[in-house]
C-alpha cells in the first residue's frame, strides 16, 4: 500500500514539475530536464527537448526547433554525433556546472565543455532565448559578451538570426554549417558552408575538402557571386570583417516572418521563409542556383554564363588550352592567354563588366586604395593578373589583387561586379579603343621603371669610367660622391674611415668568409657598428656581382632583408658595408650541438616565418621580382632579437613582365640547396628559392644539414629522410632533439609538411611564396599532400666538393654543365 502511494506521489510530482519546466525558459542548478520535458523561450517563438527525427526512428536527440509552426523544424542538436537508444535522457548542469546530456546508465553523451568558471559563488543557469540560442551564463549577468557558453557557437545545417557565420581571427575558432546526413540522422553529412578567410575573405561551399560552389566575397552590398542575396522584405543580410573576427549573418525585417539558412544533404545553401498558408518551407533565394555555380566548371580563366551554349567561353584575349579539349565540352583545362604578357613593354588592363569575381582565396585586399591606387599598384607588380574594386558602394573603393590563375568566373546578366584583365598591349591594340587607355598608362609607368633601371645602371658605370684615370680601381672618391648619392642613392665610405673602423681589417674582427670573400666586424667613429664584406682576389665573384648585388639591395627595403649601408672601391679593394648582425647567421646556431640550444621551437619558428616574408617581399613586392638564387643558412643573419635577414644578393637575378623561368648555363647556389630543375638544367624561377627555402626550413626542424647527412638505416639525405619518416607516420623523430622541451607539435608538423611541399621534384608541385606565408601563418588552411623531393638521395650522384667552380662531370648520365657551387 505504502509503496503504490509512493509511486503516484512520484508520478505526480513528475508531472507537476513536468508543467512548471514547460512554462519556463530556464534551468537551475537544482533541476533537470527528462524525455517528456521542454525549455520554452519567453515569447513561445522556440522549444528545446527531446525527440526523434521520425516516427520510425528510436534513436533520441536533444533539440531546439521552431516552437510556433506545424512542422517541427530542428535548428540545433546537442548530441547530433551520439543518439540516445531509448528515453532515458536526462539534461541537467552537473556539479563542475556544465551542462551535460546523460544516457539511462548516467554516462555523459554530451557536454557543453565550457571553460573554467571564474566566480565560483555566482550561480549558473541554463537560459533559452527568444532567439534560439540556448545560453549557459552567471545568475546575475545577462551580458551576451559574458556567456559561458551558449549553443549559436556551435550551428548545425541552419542560420538563424542572430547567429554568426564565420571564424575569430584571434583564436581560430569557427562557426560553420554543416548538412544533416539525412533526414532521419543529423550527424554531420558531407557539405559544409563556411567562410574562408583567406585573401579577401569569401563564403564557399565544400563537399569534404573539395570546394564545390562559391558565393563569392562580400562586396559592401551583397556576396559577389550571389546578386540575389541582396537585401530582400524578408531578410537583411550582413558582414563583418575586421582584425578580430570575419563573419557573416541575417536580420528578420519583421518578428511574424519565420526564416532560415539552410545547409541542405545535397549542398544547396537556401534562403527558406514559413508560409504559414501553405504549411510549408519556401524556398526564396538559392547560393546555386544552376550549372555556372558548379565551382570551376570552366577552369581557369574560363567564362561561364548560363544563357550561353555551351555555358563556357575564354575570357577575352585567352583561348582554350586544348580546343580539342573544349570541343568535347571538356573546359576543366580552362584557358590561357592568346599573346604573353610583357610587363616591361606595356601591359594594361580590359575591363569585364558583371562578372562573379574570381575565387579571392589567394588574393591580395587593400581596403585603403582607390581605384586609380588599385591599378597603378596591380601594374606597376608583374606578378599581378587582375584587379577590381572590393566595395561597390559610392562608386567603387578598396582593391583587390590576384596574383594566380583565376578561377569559378561568372556572367551576370545584371548585378554583377567589373573585373580588370591584365593584358599585353599588343592585345589591347587589337581590342581596339577600350584598351587604349590602358595601354598608354601602361607604356608610361612600365617606361618610368626601365628609365630608372638604365639611369641606374648608368650612373654607376659613368662613377666607373670618370675616376678610372684617377686610380685604376678608385671608383668612389670625393668628387664622385655627389653623383652616386643622386643617382644610386647609395652612401660611400673612404678606405681609411673603413680600415679604422676594422682595426685594418684585423683577424680579430674576422667574423668569417663566403664566396664573396671576407666579412670583418667594425665600428665608425659615430659608434655604429657595421659588418664589411671584402672581395678576395681569389674569389670566383667579382665586380659583376658587386654590381649585381648593389643595384639590386640599395633600395630594397624590408624588415627581414639585411640592410646595405654603402660602399667602398678604393686601393685596388673592392667592399661592401651592411648593418651589423650581432648573432651571425643562422648556421652558426642549428647546426652547433653547443648553440643550438640557444633557439628553442618558439624562435626557430619565428626565424622560419621572418625568412618566408624576406622572400616573399623579394617574390612578389619588391619594385622587380628578385630570385636569390644562394638562400641557405649561412646567407640568413640573426639581429639582436634573432629576427632574420636575408643577405648576399651577388647571385640574385631580376624577372620582369609575366617570366616565369629563364635558363643560364652558367648555374650559381650552393649543392643541398639548389632545385633539381636549376642544378640540372640551368632553369632558376622563384620555385627554384622556394626549394631553397624548403631545405632550409627541414634543417631549421632537424638542426641537421642537408649535405651531408648520414643515418645508419639508410643512404638518404636530409629531404629523403623527412620523406621516409613522413610516408611512415613519424615525421616528428625529425625534430631536433635539442628542442624537444619546447614544442608546439602542430606547428612542428605544419612546418614539416610546408617544408617538404617547397622541396617536391616537380616545379608545378611546389607552392609559391604567397601561399607559403599562408599555410605557416595560419593552422586553418589545409594543405595538400606532398609528392617526393627532388635530390632526396644525393649520394647516388658523384660528389663534388662545395667549393668547386667552373666544373664539368656526369653522373647517372645526368649532366652539369658549368657548374659554379659554392
Amino acid at each position: 500500500m505504502e509503496g503504490a502511494f509512493l509511486f503516484v506521489f512520484l508520478s505526480t510530482l513528475q508531472i507537476f514539475l513536468s508543467k512548471c519546466l514547460a512554462s519556463t525558459d530556464t534551468l537551475s542548478q537544482s533541476q533537470s530536464i527528462l524525455n517528456n520535458q521542454t525549455l520554452v523561450s519567453a515569447s513561445e517563438s522556440f522549444k528545446l527537448g527531446f525527440f526523434s527525427p521520425s516516427n520510425s526512428s528510436m534513436n533520441r536527440y536533444l533539440g531546439i526547433w521552431f516552437n510556433k509552426i506545424s512542422n517541427r523544424t530542428v535548428v540545433w542538436v546537442a548530441n547530433r554525433n551520439h543518439p540516445l537508444t531509448d528515453s532515458s535522457g536526462i539534461l541537467k548542469l552537473n556539479e563542475n556546472r556544465n551542462l551535460v546530456l546523460l544516457n539511462g546508465t548516467n554516462s555523459v553523451i554530451w557536454s557543453s565543455s565550457s571553460s573554467e568558471h571564474t566566480k565560483a559563488d555566482d550561480p549558473v543557469i541554463v537560459q533559452l532565448l527568444d532567439s534560439g540560442n540556448l545560453v549557459l551564463r552567471y545568475e546575475s549577468n545577462n551580458d551576451p559578451e559574458n556567456y559561458i557558453w551558449q549553443s549559436f557557437d556551435y550551428p548545425l545545417d541552419s542560420l538563424i538570426p542572430g547567429m554568426k557565420l564565420g571564424r575569430n581571427l584571434e583564436t581560430g575558432f569557427s562557426r560553420n554549417l554543416t548538412s544533416w546526413k539525412n533526414d532521419n540522422d543529423p550527424s554531420p553529412g558531407d557539405f559544409t558552408g563556411w567562410i574562408d578567410p583567406r585573401g579577401f575573405p569569401q563564403l564557399v561551399v565544400n563537399q569534404g575538402s573539395i570546394r564545390v560552389g562559391r558565393a563569392g566575397p562580400w562586396n559592401g552590398v551583397r556576396f559577389s557571386g550571389s546578386p540575389e542575396l541582396n537585401s530582400h522584405p524578408v531578410f537583411k543580410p550582413f558582414f563583418v570583417f575586421n582584425k578580430e573576427e570575419v563573419y557573416t549573418g541575417f536580420e528578420r525585417t519583421s518578428n511574424s516572418i519565420i526564416s532560415r539558412f539552410v545547409m541542405d544533404q545535397s549542398g544547396v545553401l537556401q534562403l527558406r521563409t514559413w508560409n504559414e498558408h501553405k504549411l510549408e518551407w519556401t524556398v526564396l533565394q538559392t547560393v546555386q542556383k544552376d550549372r555556372c555555380d558548379n565551382y570551376g566548371v570552366c577552369g581557369a580563366y574560363g567564362l561561364c554564363n548560363i544563357n550561353n551554349s555551351p555555358v563556357c567561353s575564354c575570357l577575352e584575349g585567352f583561348k582554350p588550352k586544348s580546343q580539342e579539349d573544349w570541343d568535347q565540352m571538356d573546359w576543366s583545362g580552362g584557358c590561357t592567354l592568346k599573346t604573353k604578357l610583357d610587363c616591361l613593354n606595356g601591359d594594361g588592363f580590359v575591363k569585364v563588366t558583371s562578372m562573379k569575381l574570381p575565387d579571392t582565396s589567394e588574393s591580395i585586399l587593400n581596403v585603403s586604395m582607390n581605384h586609380n591606387e588599385c591599378r597603378t599598384e596591380c601594374l606597376k607588380n608583374c606578378s599581378c593578373v587582375a584587379y577590381a574594386n572590393s566595395d561597390i558602394r559610392e562608386g567603387g573603393s578598396g582593391c583587390v589583387m590576384w596574383f594566380s590563375d583565376l578561377v569559378d568566373i561568372k556572367k551576370f546578366p545584371v548585378n554583377g561586379q567589373d573585373l580588370y584583365l591584365r593584358m599585353a598591349a599588343s592585345e589591347l591594340g587589337r581590342m581596339g579603343d577600350s584598351g587604349k587607355k590602358s595601354r598608354q598608362t601602361a607604356v608610361m609607368i612600365s617606361a618610368s621603371i626601365v628609365l630608372g633601371i638604365l639611369i641606374s645602371g648608368l650612373a654607376f658605370w659613368l662613377i666607373i669610367w670618370r675616376q678610372r684615370g684617377k686610380d685604376q680601381n678608385n671608383l668612389c672618391e670625393e668628387n664622385t660622391d655627389e653623383i652616386q648619392k643622386n643617382e644610386l642613392e647609395l652612401p660611400t665610405f673612404d678606405f681609411l674611415t673603413i680600415a679604422t673602423a676594422t682595426n685594418n681589417f684585423s683577424c680579430n674582427n674576422k667574423l668569417g668568409e663566403g664566396g664573396f670573400g671576407p666579412v670583418y666586424k667594425g665600428k665608425l667613429v659615430n659608434g655604429q657598428e657595421i659588418a664589411v664584406k671584402k672581395l678576395s682576389k681569389k674569389s670566383g665573384q667579382g665586380i659583376h656581382e658587386f654590381q649585381n648585388e648593389v643595384i639590386l639591395i640599395a633600395k630594397l627595403q624590408h624588415r627581414n632583408l639585411v640592410r646595405l649601408l654603402g660602399c667602398c672601391i678604393q686601393r685596388h679593394e673592392t667592399m661592401l658595408i651592411y648593418e651589423y648582425m650581432p648573432n651571425k647567421s643562422l648556421d652558426s646556431f642549428i647546426f652547433d650541438q653547443a648553440r643550438s640550444t640557444l633557439i628553442n621551437w618558439e624562435k626557430r619558428f619565428n626565424i622560419i616565418i621572418g625568412i618566408a616574408q624576406g622572400l616573399l617581399y623579394l617574390h612578389r613586392d619588391s619594385r622587380l621580382r628578385i630570385i636569390h638564387r644562394d638562400l641557405k643558412a649561412s646567407n640568413v643573419l640573426l639581429d639582436e632579437a634573432m629576427k632574420p635577414k636575408i643577405s648576399d644578393f651577388g647571385m640574385a637575378r631580376t624577372f620582369g613582365g609575366d617570366q616565369i623561368e629563364e635558363n643560364t648555363d652558367r648555374v650559381v647556389g650552393t649543392y643541398g640547396y639548389m632545385a633539381p630543375e636549376y642544378a640540372i638544367d640551368g632553369l632558376f624561377s622563384v620555385k627554384s628559392d622556394v626549394f631553397s627555402f624548403g631545405v632550409l626550413v627541414l634543417e631549421i626542424v632537424s638542426g641537421k644539414k642537408n649535405r651531408g647527412f648520414e643515418h645508419r638505416d639508410h643512404d638518404l639525405n636530409l629531404l629523403g629522410h623527412a620523406w621516409k619518416l613522413w610516408k611512415e607516420g613519424t615525421a616528428l623523430k625529425l625534430i631536433d632533439t635539442s628542442i624537444e622541451d619546447s614544442l608546439q607539435t602542430s606547428e612542428v608538423l605544419r612546418c614539416i609538411h610546408v617544408g617538404l611541399l617547397c622541396v617536391q621534384q616537380r616545379p608545378d608541385d611546389r607552392p609559391n611564396m604567397p601561399y607559403v606565408v599562408l599555410m605557416l601563418s595560419s593552422e586553418t588552411v589545409s594543405l595538400p599532400q606532398p609528392n617526393q623531393p627532388g635530390f632526396y638521395n644525393e649520394r647516388s650522384l658523384v660528389e663534388v666538393d662545395s667549393s668547386s667552380s667552373g666544373k664539368m662531370f656526369s653522373s647517372n648520365e645526368i649532366t652539369f654543365t658549368s657548374i659554379q657551387g659554392r
